[in-house]
């Protein structure tokens, strides 16, 4: 280059530089000798030495003079040259530097034992790439760690060995650049710039390849853990690759012998049909039974045409085959169960379709099933109901449909109630399923609200009802406090309405009332029933003697729904009439037994003289005394009866009040049945002859005895008889039957007179009941009183019924083994009894 120093022309003016130096040296090691060697001549004397070298000195003055010159000259030069140079350097260096950043590119420079310099930064439009020159320098922060990684292990090796590298890393922002390592001597230079597009492409096909190495790597790894069979085959159909579980299945080694081998899972049939389908580019799907493992198994088998190859997978759904019978059956049993539910249900599918409806549906809006089969939408069912007219009558169809649709298909719940044309009331609910379907409820709420509006009815005349009762009511709940009360309670315990309204607990009002009546005891077990949590409730009831001189009945009983009814009754005047009667009561038990005592009295005072009239009048009619005319004969047999009668009045009358005063004992045996009716009979033959009546006896065979006191069942017998004969017509029957039913011996007595009216057959077995009822027969009264009880001591019963006009029926029960009543009111067992009477 023009005016650059060459290494020749260096070389001359560095030897002349040297040549004037040793001349300069020269001279002065002349004057030095010279001073030095003439101290020892005198002053002021020359010799030849002495003027040669001051020749010698004067001629090395004069060449060191002309090579200073000379020098002086060449420096000059040499100055002009240097400053030329300088300024071509600076040319050249802002040449450089122009060309440097002409090129957009980040330009990083070490030199060995210097800091890092970053030449230039003229590089932009790249994403990701920092601005700061600090920044570009933390390679980590900006770039991908891949890339990252990349470049510092490049950057090793370049200053390790000098090796030159050439990546293209990426940022993290998803920029692109080249970067490019160079070294020369003990610099090394990093440039980055812009990726030119053939790069770039490349670049994104080695990301899309290592991206896709990476997919498959994954892949086959996913797929090599999953436990179903999954293979590849390639376009002649051979497999190239299979997983685990495919080595498993058909029970081989390894993967390796599979494929040498090429061992197959499914079966040639299945082969055929999976080629069919591959070759029409379709992918195949089906159920099959393979044997995997050793053992059939069904198998969801799927294949897929990837690229001239197939990817299948068999997966074991035999769980699934078991969990979806389970699930068909649970869905059967739903759906009979649905059936059977008064609530009509229906369910859309996420297409809106019909796709289930039980019973109550189609009953409900009588529908027909084949079109309901047909799984309409549910507008086409809004649609139908409207032409059936059976919806409520609306402005605009349309836009009801449309709101009950789009309430439903929102995902709000719908909730309404339609008033029929048919005066039913229907309630509508509709909410959105998780699968997208839709479930419709519809409940006939007609006789629900026919019989809520009856129930609030039944309610307000309960109320008024219970206002209207004098007895105070209240009914506490479970939790103790007041639920329900009526003016009687407010005013039976004189407590403010306006304080009962606030519904107070059971102890508050205890405490309120209790100066009336304090009795702690009896409100204690009032609080413990009306709050106590037991399974079996008490009830209770009583009555209280109040502070106020009012007497209160009380009645506490639980009910069903675990609240307590609580009553009181003001029976003050009740209760007075109540003591009145008592003491009524008594004084007439009193008079009854005066008069029971008097009439024995007078009784055993009159049988000792009638039974001297008796006898003197047997003795009158006796012919040893003479005889008597026929009107004496006749007076004395009247006479005679007549005692005779009134002697079995007076006995009645006793055996009664013997029976009343507990004092009558029975004397239990065995006596012949046959033996006491003929006894009874023989009683009334008399009378029976002169009515012209016919006695009919029936007596079961396996009747033979019986356990009584024979003297006085013969006296049943007699009364039930005499009285069957006093009442009967001329030319009647009388019926007596015997015979033995449930450990009872039984007597029936049936007449045909005259019947007892039915307002007198309650008082038929009252002492000194007589009624002649328009017969000739007219007692005391007192033959069926003493009867009953007879048959009442023996342990059995008596009853009677009767038809005016057509006769009457007397049934006597005695059981086979008589319970009887000691004097002590205790019962005794007649073998018992009869035992120890043989005993004695």
């Amino acid at each position: 280059m023009p005016g650059t120093p060459t290494p020749g022309r260096r070389s001359t003016t560095k030897l002349q530089l040297a040549l004037l130096l040793f001349a300069a040296m020269g001279c002065v090691a002349a004057l030095l000798a010279i001073f030095v060697g003439g101290r020892d001549v005198e002053p002021g004397v020359l010799n030849a030495r002495q003027l040669a070298t001051g020749g010698l000195v004067a001629g090395a003055i004069f060449i060191a003079g002309l090579l200073t010159w000379h020098m002086a000259g060449v420096a000059r030069k040499e100055a002009r040259r240097a400053k030329a140079e300088s300024q071509q350097l600076r040319r050249n260096l802002a040449a450089a530097e122009a060309i440097i950043r002409a090129e957009p590119q980040v330009l990083i420079f070490w030199e060995q034992g210097q800091a890092v310099r970053i030449v230039s930064h003229t590089l932009t439009g790249i994403l990701g790439l920092p601005d700061q020159h600090a920044e570009i320098l933390r390679f980590g922060q900006w770039l991908e760690p891949e890339s990252a990684d990349a470049l510092k292990n490049s950057l090793d090796k370049l200053f390790a060995n000098g090796r030159t590298f050439n990546v293209i890393v990426k940022t993290q922002a998803g920029g692109r650049v080249e970067a490019e390592g160079r070294a020369a001597g003990g610099r090394a230079v990093l440039r980055f710039k812009d990726v030119s597009t053939y790069k770039a492409e490349i670049a994104r096909i080695d990301e899309q390849h290592a991206a896709l190495a990476r997919d498959i790597r994954s892949s086959r790894a996913l797929l090599e853990t999953l436990p179903m069979p999954v293979w590849l085959r390639d376009s002649a159909g051979r497999l190239v690759w299979v997983n685990s579980a495919y080595v498993k299945a058909v029970e081989s080694e390894s993967e390796l012998d599979v494929l040498e081998r090429q061992i197959e899972l499914l079966e040639t049939r299945q082969r055929r049909h999976i080629a069919k389908a591959v070759a029409a580019g379709e992918s195949y799907k089906a159920r099959v039974h393979l044997i995997a493992g050793g053992q059939r198994k069904p198998h969801e088998i799927v294949i897929l045409p990837v690229d001239g190859m197939t990817a299948g997978a068999a997966v074991d759904v035999t769980d699934i085959e078991t969990a979806q019978g389970e699930l068909d059956r649970q869905v059967a049993a739903y759906d009979r169960t649905l059936d059977r539910v008064e609530t009509a249900v229906a369910l859309f599918d996420r297409d809106r379709r019909l796709v289930f409806h039980n019973a109550a549906f189609s009953n409900l809006w009588s529908l027909d099933p084949e079109w309901l089969a047909a799984r309409p939408t549910d507008s086409e069912i809004l649609d139908r109901l409207r032409e059936i007219g059976v919806l409520p009558p609306v402005v605009s169809h349309r836009d009801w449909k449309a709101q009950v649709l789009a309430s439903s298909r929102a995902g709000t719940p719908l909730e309404d109630t339609w008033h029929l044309t048919d005066d039913r009331i229907v309630k509508v609910i509709a909410e959105q399923r998780a699968d997208g379907g839709v479930t419709y409820l519809f409940a006939d709420e007609t006789d629900r609200i026919a019989l809520e509006g009856r129930y609030n009815a039944l309610i307000d005349v309960q109320s008024e009802t219970l206002d209207s009762l004098k007895e105070a009511v209240a009914v506490f709940g479970t939790d103790g406090r007041l639920k329900l009360f009526n003016r009687a309670f407010c005013d039976i315990w004189q407590i403010p309405p306006r304080k009962l309204g606030e519904l107070p607990h059971i102890g508050e009002i205890i405490a309120a009332v209790q100066t009336l009546f304090p009795d702690a005891g009896t409100w204690l077990r009032i609080g413990r029933a009306v709050t106590a949590f037991q399974d079996e409730r008490e009830t209770l009831s009583g009555q209280m003697d109040r502070t106020d001189n009012l007497v209160v009945d009380y009645a506490l009983m639980p009910l069903p729904d675990g609240a307590t009814l609580l009553t009181f009754a003001d029976v003050t005047g009740a209760k007075l009439a109540e003591r009145a009667l008592v003491e009524r009561n008594e004084a007439l038990v009193a008079a009854d037994r005066l008069k029971t005592n008097f009439i024995g009295h007078i009784s055993y005072e009159l049988r000792t003289p009638l039974t001297t009239i008796i006898g003197f009048s047997d003795m009158l009619s006796s012919p040893a005394l003479g005889e008597l005319n026929a009107k004496q004969r006749e007076y004395l047999a009247d006479i005679m009866f007549s005692s005779k009668t009134l002697l079995a009045i007076i006995d009645d009358i006793l055996d009664l009040t013997t029976i009343e005063a507990g004092g009558l004992e029975l004397k239990l045996a065995p006596a012949g049945v046959r033996a006491i009716i003929d006894a009874a009979i023989l009683g009334i033959r008399e009378r029976a002859i002169r009515s012209r009546l016919t006695i009919d006896i029936a007596v079961a065979d396996d009747v033979t005895e019986i356990m009584v006191d024979e003297a006085r069942m013969r006296q049943v017998l007699y009364n039930l008889l005499s009285n069957a004969v006093g009442f009967s017509k001329v030319n009647g029957t009388v019926h007596l039957a015997c015979w033995r039913d449930n450990g009872t011996i039984n007597f029936r007595i049936d007449d045909e007179g005259i019947g007892i009216p039915k307002d007198q057959i309650g008082r038929v077995f009252q002492r000194f009941e007589s009624r002649s009822r328009g017969s000739e027969h007219r007692g005391a009264g007192l033959g069926l009183s003493i009867a009953k009880s007879l048959v009442e001591l023996h342990g059995g019963t008596i009853e009677i019924t009767s038809e005016e006009g057509r006769g009457t029926r007397v049934i006597v029960r005695i059981p086979e083994q008589p319970v009887v009543k000691a004097r002590d009111g205790t019962k005794n067992n007649a073998n018992r009894l009869a035992g120890g009477a043989r005993a004695a």
